[in-house]
């Protein structure tokens, strides 16, 4: 029987293997991206605004209850450095008793919900989402054991054909008129497939839970990880619900859409480098200098990606918008741009993570958590009185105040100093305000121009948008660095990564 526990073999090619498995990963994202982008559109067209925030209310209690072993259990299983059988077997049925508890505490609350809200239709909503949940249990500790051998490609494998199923069903139920039940029915789909794959691409199966099993550490360090989520949950989750109630479900359908969209692209990169992370980093935890280069070596590579995809997404919010979900949500432009002034700062902003996971510190990220919600809070308070666009610029500005002390905080324990971090990165963030600040002034400034631009058919006017501040961003990075380095540093790990996935192939 193969032994899915002892990674030792990893560690020979340790750098091979994270950037294979980051490429993998990336790749399976950005085709989840696209599929998931063109059902979007196609949702977007077929149903009301009003029925996305009708889901959204759920949702937003829903998947924080769901994500129980998702964020906590996972981390354990990677990062323990050693970890049997009758271990993965205990945290196994745990983690599934526990969610079938929080499903039964889910579906008996939900008339508290419907009160909250004002909004009767939710309580059979609940009931399918509490089921997706306990579906979705299954397949924590199978996928998790994956990730701890950097088996990335089946996950990918996975979720690609998860996303498809996700993503046609409801389409078909919306073509049929099924309103938000067929929103309700992706929550459903998604985790039946994950679930299913995994068991199919992981070989191992759990016996019965046994006792003596010394997992009391792991749990431990669940429960920290975990408890930190569920603080950040309700730091980022926090805004939709205090639009739900006091402006209803069709502005807070506005604003979930935008807020979904100007995280979409970037999160296919971000996310899939969590596990590769985590697992990657914390086999370099012993050694903080060869930890630091390496980290800080990852930053500046997702730094040059994400930093003008700030700039672009600010550039372009009001046309995407329109131009792929319609007229009738046009007032989610306004909310897109503003969070799209965010999105690089929020990219880096969540690599903190990775620094407190790796480093088996769990307890240290779940005290910040609080720092965190405590000063999200505050923003979107003032936010409010400006309605969901006041919400959106708080929830960004958030971000900017939180960075320098979050990276301080999880740097202690290898001696990462954030002045060390902002000498790294502060050169793309200017390069990309660089770039915005001029396209801004040719397209919408100066009289000449913008009317030309004005006149443009709209796809035509997303395309120079993109493209005019790409070019303007390169030539800011060779202008800041007084070099081409960072772009021979880019196209190298480019090719290094292009490399390693044609290898895997053969």
């Amino acid at each position: 029987m193969k032994d899915y526990f002892n990674t030792d073999h990893l560690k020979d090619g340790l750098r091979t293997h994270a950037l294979r498995g980051g490429s993998i990963s990336i790749i399976g994202q950005v085709s989840s991206f696209g599929i998931q982008t063109i059902s979007t559109i196609i949702l977007a067209r077929l149903l009301a605004p009003a029925d996305f925030g009708l889901v959204t209310m759920v949702l937003t209690v829903g998947l924080l209850l769901g994500n129980f072993g998702v964020n906590g259990i996972t981390e354990a299983v990677i990062q323990a450095k050693e970890i049997n059988h009758k271990q993965a077997s205990t945290l196994f049925w745990i983690n599934n008793c526990i969610n079938v508890v929080i499903a039964v505490f889910f579906v008996s609350s939900s008339f508290i919900i419907v009160w909250f809200y004002k909004e009767p239709r939710i309580k059979q909503v609940v009931l399918a989402i509490a089921a997706a949940n306990v579906i979705s249990s299954f397949s924590v500790v199978h996928l998790a054991i994956l990730m701890r051998n950097i088996e990335f490609y089946k996950i990918s494998v996975n979720n690609i054909v998860a996303v498809i199923m996700s993503s046609a069903v409801p389409i078909l139920l919306a073509l049929l008129g099924w309103g938000y039940w067929a929103l309700v029915s992706k929550w459903l789909v998604l985790p039946i497939m994950i679930t299913t794959g995994a068991w199919i691409l992981c070989g191992w199966r759990p016996s019965l839970p046994a006792r003596k099993t010394n997992v009391g550490s792991m749990l431990r360090y669940s429960f920290h990880t975990y408890g930190n989520y569920v603080v950040g949950y309700f730091r980022k989750n926090i805004d939709k619900i205090l639009i739900g109630r006091i402006f209803g479900s069709q502005p807070l359908g506005y604003y979930d859409r935008a807020f979904q969209l100007s995280g979409l692209l970037p999160n296919q990169i971000i996310y899939p480098l969590f596990s590769v992370a985590i697992s990657t980093f914390s086999k370099l935890a012993n050694d903080p200098e060869k930890y630091r280069y390496n980290f800080l070596k990852l930053l500046s590579m997702i730094a040059f990606v994400c930093m003008p995809l700030s700039a672009i997404l600010s550039l372009i919010s009001h046309d995407v918008i329109i131009f792929l979900f319609g007229e009738k949500w046009s007032k989610a432009g306004e909310i897109f741009f503003a969070f799209g002034l965010s999105v690089g700062v929020i990219m880096i902003y969540l690599s903190t993570g990775w620094l407190h996971l790796s480093l088996g510190t769990p307890d240290r990220y779940f005290r910040w958590s609080f720092i965190e919600f405590i000063v999200t809070t505050l923003c979107i308070a003032v936010g409010l009185s400006y309605g969901a666009y006041g919400v959106a610029i708080a929830y960004s500005v958030s971000f900017y105040l939180l960075i320098g002390p979050a990276f301080w905080y999880a740097g202690k324990p290898v001696n990462l100093k954030f002045s060390v971090v902002f000498s790294r990165l502060w050169r793309y963030y200017l390069s990309a305000l660089a770039a915005a600040a001029c396209c801004w002034f040719v397209f919408y400034y100066y009289h000449p121009t913008s009317k030309i631009y004005g006149d443009l058919n709209i796809l035509v006017r997303i395309v120079a948008s993109v493209s005019l501040c790409v070019v303007l961003y390169f030539l800011s990075i060779i202008i800041m660095h007084k070099s081409f380095g960072p772009i021979r540093e880019f196209i190298s790990f480019l090719r290094e990564v292009i490399k390693l996935k044609s290898e895997s192939t053969k």
